[in-house]
C-alpha cells in the first residue's frame, strides 16, 4: 500500500472543482485510491463519496491507494491536489 499525508490549505477545502478534478484522476488507475479524513477513508473514484467528507481548510488529510498501480496513483493525485491549489 501507498500513502501520503497532506494538510489542506485552500480557503474553500476540497469543494466541489477540486474534488471533481481528483475523482477523474483517481478513477485513471486500476488500484483502490482512497482518501481519509478524520478516521473515515473513502474510495476516491466517487465523487459523493469524497465530498461526503467535507473537507475545510486546515484539514490533514490521508491519500492511500492499493494495487498493481499504487504508487503511480498515490503520486498523481498528490501531484493533482497541488495543482488544484489544495496544499503543499
Amino acid at each position: 500500500m501507498a500513502e501520503q499525508t497532506m494538510t489542506i490549505t485552500a480557503a474553500d477545502g476540497v469543494h466541489a472543482r477540486p474534488a471533481t478534478a481528483l475523482v477523474q484522476v483517481a478513477g485513471q488507475y486500476e488500484s483502490d485510491v482512497n482518501i481519509e479524513y478524520k478516521g473515515k477513508s473513502v474510495n476516491m473514484k466517487s465523487i459523493m463519496g469524497v465530498m461526503s467528507l467535507g473537507i475545510p481548510k486546515g484539514a490533514e488529510v490521508k491519500f492511500s491507494a492499493a494495487g498493481s498501480d499504487e504508487a503511480e496513483a498515490v503520486e498523481a493525485v498528490v501531484a493533482k491536489a497541488k495543482e488544484e491549489g489544495l496544499g503543499e
